[in-house]
């Protein structure tokens, strides 16, 4: 089997770390060995970097809305809850987007999200008086505690 000797695939990939390189500090883009560990460690970094930045805007629209939120007297939980029960899918960048620069279509958002909370609350309150109505299950209101204790015994 004949020898091989690797010369251009060696020395474009050499080269390639060399360019990578190329800015950094004394050996870091002269020398190989010290510029290949350089770059690998440069990647390392952009890549978590670009997991941090999505982490960091996500905060950032999360501080916008809720500043917003706040001036409506409403937090960023009631007024993200409120959204969702209305059936409103903004994601948060387009939410602190609108918030920034559209306040009233904001207070409209708000708004609606206030009305979807207190019927949903309103619905809940209804199934739960119902349950625990003593009329309803024709018994005398003084006896429902004792027929309800009986049952789960």
């Amino acid at each position: 089997m004949p020898r091989v000797k690797r010369s251009t695939k060696r020395n474009d990939r050499r080269k390639k770390i060399l360019d990578r390189a190329s800015g950094y500090f004394l050996t870091k883009s002269k020398l190989y060995q010290a510029a290949q560990e350089a770059v690998e460690r440069g990647l390392k970094f952009a890549y978590t970097g670009r997991k941090q930045k999505k982490r960091q805007f996500r905060s950032l629209w999360i501080v916008r809305i809720s500043a917003a939120a706040k001036l409506n007297n409403f937090s960023y939980s009631q007024l993200i809850n409120g959204l969702k029960k209305a059936g409103i899918e903004l994601d948060r960048k387009i939410l602190a987007e609108i918030a920034v620069k559209d306040a009233p279509g904001f207070t409209r958002l708000v708004e609606q999200a206030k009305t979807a909370l207190v019927s949903e609350k309103m619905i809940k309150k209804l199934s739960y008086s119902k349950r625990f109505d003593s009329t309803a299950r024709g018994d005398a209101p003084g006896r429902f505690a004792f027929r309800a204790f009986s049952e789960i015994m």
